[in-house]
């Protein structure tokens, strides 16, 4: 597909003035947009956990051209200590684009765009992250941006969300991150560098695997029935990355059990665990316990007999046993008597 670009001075969807080449149009008569994809299609993604030895978990993610990498340290001792919370943990997010990840290089460190994205990007993990577990201490997360190339916030996310998984931090589940934005009139899933430049709105949304809502933002201008269309389609690409961080966590720890535990599914109470487990084949059923006349009961009437008999035996046993213990003791008080009655009268006859 070839697309003709226009150099000149736009405004963007911040309404700045940028020096740049606008495409002539983002989407083509066959619906395609400048990369190949459908408007409801989400950019090529891959992600790799444990990709740092010293971190407590990690992941490596691309998505598009965005190379994100994510670490996660703690939960560890809070300092300073003013900072502590008594009853949880704090979960201490840092989002940072790397000097070189964009084609004019950046100031290195802070600004207020990367403070403003590392406050909402932290409080998207609030309502999955099980605080309660270490109160007073903090988790910190660390997403590094090596290469950015639209949506570095919502790759992040993906990123530390399994980086969070890797490090074995309780969770109620997974969080995903994906934005829809609108070009050409039309709304488009998962916006790429040319789109989120020249778009007309960006919407990135985080959501938990339940639907709910951790993170929304937007620029731009939407309708209310555009906006409606578009959480259905960012539903949708939400979906579709919880697929692929399940297939990483699988590929990571080997089995579904291991993913459905680090995923946080719904805890059970130990006794509906157990009641669970046990088969139909496993509790067998009164009908069947009434009902039972065969070899079975026969065996059991058997025994019955056989343990009665063995009581009656030993009952007969511990009596004459008994009896012999008493003839005894009455046979040796009666020499003890004998014997002290030969001294006394040997006693006597001497001193006599």
């Amino acid at each position: 597909m070839k697309v003709f670009a226009v150099r000149g001075k736009f405004e963007n969807k911040f309404g700045e003035s940028i020096m740049s080449d606008k495409p002539e149009y983002f989407i083509d008569e066959n619906g395609l947009r400048l990369d190949g994809r459908r408007t409801d299609e989400i950019r090529p993604m891959t992600m790799e956990m444990g990709v740092l030895s010293r971190a407590d978990g990690s992941c490596y993610l691309e998505w598009g051209n965005n190379k994100v990498i994510a670490a996660v340290y703690g939960p560890r001792e809070l300092h300073p200590r003013r900072l502590q919370r008594p009853s949880e943990v704090l979960v201490r997010y840092r989002y940072n684009m790397a000097a070189f990840s964009v084609e004019d290089r950046i100031r290195p460190g802070p600004s207020r765009r990367s403070t403003e994205i590392s406050k909402v990007s932290g409080e998207a993990f609030e309502p999955v992250v099980m605080t309660q577990y270490y109160p007073g201490a903090v988790i910190d997360v660390f997403a590094e941006v090596l290469q950015a190339d639209a949506g570095t916030r919502t790759a992040a996310i993906n990123a530390a969300t399994l980086a969070l998984a890797d490090a074995g931090i309780p969770m109620k589940g997974l969080v995903a991150a994906c934005a829809v934005g609108k070009v050409d009139g039309q709304l488009v899933l998962d916006l790429n560098k040319p789109e989120d430049n020249y778009g007309d709105a960006d919407l990135p949304v985080a959501m938990t695997q339940d639907g709910e809502i951790t993170l929304l933002q937007m620029d731009g201008n939407l309708t209310h029935e555009e906006f409606i269309k578009a959480m259905e389609m960012v539903k949708k690409g939400c979906d579709q990355i919880f697929e692929l961080q399940r297939k990483t966590l699988i590929s990571r720890f080997g089995s579904e059990d291991d993913v459905e535990a680090l995923e946080g599914s719904i805890e059970t109470e130990p006794e509906e665990e157990e009641a669970e487990e046990l088969s139909e084949e496993e509790v067998p059923s009164e009908k069947e316990d009434v009902s039972d006349t065969g070899d079975n009961a026969e065996d059991v009437d058997d025994s019955g007999e056989k343990f009665k008999e063995d009581v009656a035996d030993f009952d007969e046993q511990r009596e004459s046993g008994s009896d012999e213990e008493d003839k005894t003791s009455d046979e040796d008080v009666k020499d003890e008597e004998d014997e002290a009655s030969d001294e006394d009268v040997k006693g006597e006859e001497d001193e006599q």
